[in-house]
């Protein structure tokens, strides 16, 4: 087989392996699948990446991906306006939903502060998370951003914006995962459990 440009099976997997956690030989796998899957199936994965790539917007009010605007959860009356919930990314909203135990409103950053990188607080959501706070007169904001240095900056940042506002702000808390051995954590994680820890 040729692994020439022109060759349509290595141009796939080339774009396969440039998509988060598939390496080449995954990428092989899902490539020669769907060569022996019915021709509907690769049609269908086609159409729903189009689609997607075509109606899936960001939400007017909370910046998360969706194809409906607002969101499911904007539109959601049950939801309380005074608990904002700040995240990196849609991702991170998804997987604190899957918790079921968060009934506020969301507000997606769209990243991290890093100045490695050029992302500075002009690049992130920060100025409609202030004006969202205020609108809503926010009684707490719990900031979820991931526990690496570029979140937890990012986390002192969004307290420091919005402490003015007499807004209670706080962070998630992290430390030992369930299922997780003592011995294999590292010290600043066994240092989060330790100050998070709680009565029994």
């Amino acid at each position: 087989m040729s692994t020439g440009s022109s060759d349509p099976v290595s141009e796939l997997i080339a774009e396969l392996s440039r998509l988060p956690s598939i390496g080449r030989k995954t990428a092989q796998r899902v490539a020669f699948y769907l060569l022996k899957a019915p021709a509907e199936q690769s049609e269908r994965l086609a159409s729903a990446i189009s689609e997607m790539r075509t109606s899936v917007r960001p939400c007017s009010v909370c910046n998360t991906l969706s194809h409906r605007d607002p969101c499911t959860i904007c539109d959601d009356p049950r939801r309380q306006d005074d608990m904002l919930c700040v995240v990196e990314e849609s991702l991170d909203l998804e997987a604190i939903e899957r918790t079921g135990r968060f009934h506020g409103r969301y507000h997606v950053l769209g990243g991290v502060l890093s100045p490695l990188d050029g992302i500075g607080p002009d690049e992130l959501n920060l100025d409609a998370l202030v004006q969202r706070a205020q609108q809503a007169n926010a009684r707490e904001v719990i900031v979820a951003t991931n526990p690496t240095v570029e979140g937890e900056a990012t986390a002192a940042y969004v307290a420091r914006l919005l402490r003015p506002l007499g807004v209670k702000v706080s962070r998630i808390a992290s430390g030992i995962p369930v299922g997780g051995d003592l011995e294999y954590a590292d010290e600043v994680t066994m240092a989060r459990a330790l100050e998070g820890r709680s009565e029994l």
